[in-house]
């Protein structure tokens, strides 16, 4: 077949018919207008949250739907069409400059995200968010609101969990440290308060526990450990300061549940999917050595020796 200017119309069209029926068509056909289980309508509230989010063009790094395909933030649910019944516009996205935030709803107290709009350096050091100090008190409540409604019904029972361990989270902190302590620890499972951190404590493993602590935690906990980071005064209760630790009983096991699962209530979130499991034990050694200032690292119980694994074991105990 010859190339003609016939030949190439018709198959542009031919291109054009079959993108269309794939991209509008069969998507208008088999797509439900029906709201998802889990949906719910937004307040009022969360609607000029919402208008704030769209005209400071939020939408251009987070996207707001999960993919069969992810496995990060927020995946627990896959996005369904009737998700955005009431969408005008939609604001799915595409681009993933920041995390998906379409179950954001309950990740987070609200003064997280207090101290996370007034300067994102201050929760997420090495986050390349800009800052919204210049919002007023109003359009900070609603932007808030908005971000926490992110996942509808789910959404929902986080934040109740949120606001239920919020209190009790914030009693046990105003009953002084000794109790506060001693409360944290008893929600750390008992095999977990009573293993050792099982990495011996090496100078290359406590170089890469200090880069971690600065991406992740200098933020809230600061360059010391006492607590009195920049996003300290956003938060409450505030962030736990670390050398109170000293002279007390504590375990690498306890720095390292605490770190996993974070502490629902307060400001102080999981990382059991960004960190793998030897940095989590990292950085909880280099708060144990440099901030409590003694180490469990490498005592008995010890198990069998990883293939690889530093050799350089530090004296300090």
């Amino acid at each position: 077949m010859r190339m003609s200017l016939d030949v190439l119309l018709v198959g542009s069209l031919l291109v054009f018919a079959a993108v269309v029926s794939v991209v509008v068509i069969l998507p208008g056909l088999t797509i439900s207008d029906k709201p998802s289980e889990d949906y719910r309508p937004r307040t009022e509230l969360e609607n000029q949250g919402r208008d704030i989010y769209v005209a400071n063009g939020c939408t251009y790094c987070h996207s707001q739907y999960v993919r069969v395909v992810d496995w990060g933030l927020g995946a627990g649910r896959i996005a369904l069409s009737g998700d955005y019944i009431d969408e005008q516009p939609h604001l799915l996205g595409s681009e993933r400059t920041g995390p998906d935030l379409s179950q954001q709803g309950g990740e987070h107290p609200d003064d997280w995200h207090v101290a996370h709009f007034y300067n994102p350096r201050h929760t997420r050091p090495d986050s390349i968010m800009p800052p919204f100090a210049f919002w007023s008190p109003d359009q900070l409540k609603a932007a808030i609101a908005y971000v926490q409604s992110l996942g509808f019904k789910h959404a929902d029972a986080r934040m109740e969990r949120q606001r239920k361990w919020k209190k009790l989270a914030t009693d046990a902190f105003e009953s002084g440290t000794e109790a506060n302590i001693e409360w944290l620890h008893s929600h750390v499972p008992k095999p977990w308060r009573e293993l050792p951190n099982p990495y011996p404590a090496t100078t290359v493993g406590l170089e890469r526990g200090k880069r971690i602590y600065q991406s992740f935690c200098i933020g809230c906990h600061s360059e010391v450990g006492d607590g009195m980071g920049p996003a300290a005064p956003r938060i409450y209760p505030p962030p736990f300061n670390f050398t109170t630790l000293t002279g007390r009983e504590w375990s690498g096991g306890i720095i390292y549940y605490q770190i996993m699962n974070g502490i629902t209530g307060t400001a102080m979130p999981y990382f059991k999917r960004e960190l793998e499991s030897e940095k989590i034990w990292a950085v909880g050694e280099y708060v144990a050595v440099y901030f409590i200032g003694e180490t469990d690292a490498g005592t008995e119980p010890r198990g069998i020796e990883a293939s690889y694994e530093g050799k350089e074991e530090l004296t300090y105990r």
